[in-house]
């Protein structure tokens, strides 16, 4: 398999996974914000909100449901977070709620896990 045959296949695949991701949220009672928002900062897959909690959601896949949440680096974790700050100074109303970075992770045969608080914000 070429290289961007190989690209095209994980592309779909991590469309495919965010798409569930989605309805996993919504089934657990959140209103999607945002989706694949992109900044000059780093790229925020989902934003969601149930009440006054604020999530920032990072999908993954990968062939295994924990080698998904090991590849979510400091590196990336990162300009989630600096992505996020953004997004906030762009809407002082969402900055009094409860802020929380999550994780979506997926396997090829496994359930997806929802990894609620998988990271702090360090600044």
């Amino acid at each position: 398999m070429s290289r961007s045959a190989r690209g095209s296949a994980a592309r779909r695949r991590g469309a495919r996974a965010e798409w569930i991701a989605v309805w996993l949220l919504r089934a657990k009672g959140f209103r999607i914000l945002e989706r694949d928002l992109r900044s000059q900062l780093g790229e925020i897959d989902l934003v969601a909100r149930r009440g006054g909690l604020l999530i920032f959601v990072e999908v993954k896949a990968r062939a295994g449901v924990d080698d998904a949440a090991h590849s979510i680096r400091a590196r990336q974790r990162g300009r989630i977070t600096r992505a996020a700050q953004a997004y906030l100074a762009a809407r002082p109303e969402l900055r009094t709620l409860t802020l929380r970075f999550d994780a979506m992770v997926f396997g090829r045969h496994a359930l997806p896990r929802h990894i609620a608080d998988a990271w702090r914000d360090s600044s």
